[in-house]
């Protein structure tokens, strides 16, 4: 049962309510369909019983308001709109990846490929879906969560009567078992056909609720459309010969020449003009609406006697946050290997740095650290540290530009755990990236050059350390500042800014005479410690030390403190806004 109590939108810029004191109900087992003409409210009803647009009002489903539902995937099924996703995913890895976002098997996505048809076509890419296949994609990841509501608008838009036909079928039978169906249309004619409650909105406001059989009846009646030079003449011929023959036909004259004939064909209409010489512009069959139900007196009395009552006022609409995934990491590691970016950076970065080492071992212009890493002198940083920021970068920037957890708010969750879940799967990419490109050079010198230039040096684990360091701190660079400023570029502008800016300007602090030694620092630190510290620490802690007073690794942390002080800024600020 679904229970939309006292609905109304916030009014914008002096406008009135989209939506004013919408108040109706939706069975389970039945299809109920908000009917309207375009702009009469349908799509901020809907918004308001998400809970996705300020107002007031309340919205039951089974007896809780969407906030206090737990899991709302298993609860209501959404479709606003095309699919969101990425054109690059699959059918399949879409679904995967909210499969994990709303906690259900991985088979589940399978399962629902089948009931909307696209069993055969899961391995192809959204990009390439035609509107049917995409309006049957979006209503399997509205029904992933086994949803008791269904919440359509406009499902049939743009589709082919075969589309349409199986996707008011597949309405039908979810009411069958048990659900409540409530989509939205314009189209009366369809409202008939398909739903058993018709809900009839007008300028946002209530007109009529009715059963289907009563709103044929009442609502819609059928009508000839004839457009004439001459419509008063045709008026007074056609309703003369009515009285004559005494039949009932009603004649409506409406603007631009045009009459509405009611009880009548267009053959009789035809024969009419022609014995009376008039000519006729139009003459068509058309389905009538016959007004509103509801009086308008007694609406607006009851509008007004609820706006002097302000203690009977519905309770407000808080607009909350986006929820994050219920399984983030699952989620972010699928949607990082759900599209070939990933891979195809690594690709790029590997023959990339391999080449370069080749080049410099044949030039001999580099020590053996950089030949290792693929790092000529000219660049302010390797290609691995550039790729891995990249992929960090995308991997909050394809969220904001395909949204998938909330498509319907156009935004991301800012949830600690889909923070921690990028950082940890950004960070396993880039040391595999790292790794990878080591082992490349390596091979790729000991093939042409021998083993003189790759024997292991002395300081083999700091270095590896700073290698893998740098890495992955560039990912991360990049992921901060992609969730912070919301677009990849601004992740890959921060990784660049290392090297360009903050790099230098690091140098130069550390040049100045100000500057204190880091001689010392771990007996500093032991005395700072409330307690003892394990043996054998103090070495640790110099060597971390060391890796971080490098002007690239103090430039690292300097950044990646700004962009978390940033993110975390912003995240606040998202709240708030959120909160008011």
């Amino acid at each position: 049962m679904l229970q939309a109590i006292g609905l109304t939108s916030a009014p914008r810029r002096d406008q009135p309510s989209a939506v004013d004191d919408l108040t109706f109900e939706a069975p389970p087992g039945r299809v109920t369909t908000l009917l309207g003409a375009p702009g009469s409210g349908k799509t901020t009803a809907l918004r308001l019983m998400l809970e996705l647009e300020p107002g007031r009002g309340v919205t039951y489903f089974r007896g809780r308001p969407l906030h206090r539902v737990g899991h709302p995937a298993r609860e209501v099924g959404v479709l606003l709109g095309d699919v969101p996703g990425h054109p690059a995913r699959t059918a399949r890895g879409q679904l995967r990846m909210l499969c994990a976002a709303a906690g259900a098997p991985a088979s589940r996505a399978d399962e629902l490929l089948e009931v909307v048809g696209l069993a055969g076509l899961g391995d192809q890419r959204i990009g390439s879906l035609s509107a049917g296949m995409d309006r049957r994609l979006g209503v399997a990841s509205a029904l992933l969560g086994d949803p008791h509501t269904l919440l359509m608008d406009d499902p049939a838009d743009g589709l082919s009567p075969r589309e349409s036909t199986w996707l008011y079928g597949l309405m039908r039978a979810h009411a069958a078992q048990g659900g409540t169906v409530l989509w939205t249309t314009s189209d009366p004619r369809e409202a008939v056909k398909v739903a058993d409650r018709v809900v009839t909105l007008e300028g946002g406001r209530l007109v009529a609720d009715q059963e289907v059989a009563d709103f044929a009846r009442t609502r819609l009646r059928p009508r000839v459309a004839v457009r004439t030079p001459h419509a008063a003449r045709l008026a007074a011929a056609v309703s003369g010969e009515a009285r004559a023959a005494r039949r009932s036909v009603e004649v409506v004259a409406e603007e631009s020449n045009r009459l509405s004939v009611y009880g009548s064909s267009c053959a009789e209409i035809g024969d009419a003009a022609f014995r009376h010489g008039v000519p006729v512009h139009q003459l068509a069959d058309e389905i009538g609406d016959s007004g509103p139900v509801v009086d308008p007196v007694t609406a607006a009395a009851r509008r007004t006697a609820s706006a002097v009552a302000l203690s009977e006022l519905p309770p407000p609409i808080t607009v909350r946050p986006p929820r994050g995934p219920i399984r983030p990491l699952r989620y972010e590691m699928r949607r990082l290997l759900g599209v070939r970016t990933t891979a195809v950076i690594m690709a790029v970065v590997l023959v990339a740095t391999v080449s370069i080492s080749l080049f410099l071992a044949r030039a001999g212009v580099a020590a053996q650290p950089r030949l290792l890493a693929g790092w000529p002198p000219l660049l302010p940083l390797p290609l691995a540290p550039l790729g891995a920021g990249l992929i960090g970068a995308l991997s909050y920037g394809d969220e904001f530009r395909y949204p998938a957890l909330a498509a319907s708010r156009g935004t991301v969750p800012r949830r600690l755990g889909l923070l921690v879940a990028k950082l940890l799967v950004t960070a396993g990419v880039a040391v595999v990236l790292a790794v990878l490109v080591v082992l490349c050079d390596v091979q790729a010198l000991r093939l042409l050059f021998g083993e003189e230039l790759i024997k292991v040096p002395g300081n083999a684990v700091p270095l590896a350390a700073s290698w893998l360091g740098l890495t992955v701190g560039c990912a991360w660079a990049g992921l901060l500042a992609a969730g912070t400023f919301r677009v990849a570029g601004a992740g890959v502008a921060a990784v660049l800014a290392v090297p360009v800016l903050v790099v230098p300007l690091v140098r130069w602090m550390l040049s100045q005479p100000s500057a204190h030694s880091f001689a010392g620092l771990p007996a500093r630190l032991r005395g700072l410690a409330w307690l003892e510290l394990p043996a054998g620490a103090d070495r640790w802690i110099a060597a971390a030390g060391r890796i971080v007073a490098q002007p690239e690794g103090a430039a690292l942390a300097l950044s990646l403190s700004a962009l978390v002080c940033a993110y975390v800024i912003t995240a606040l600020r998202s709240r708030a806004r959120w909160r008011s």
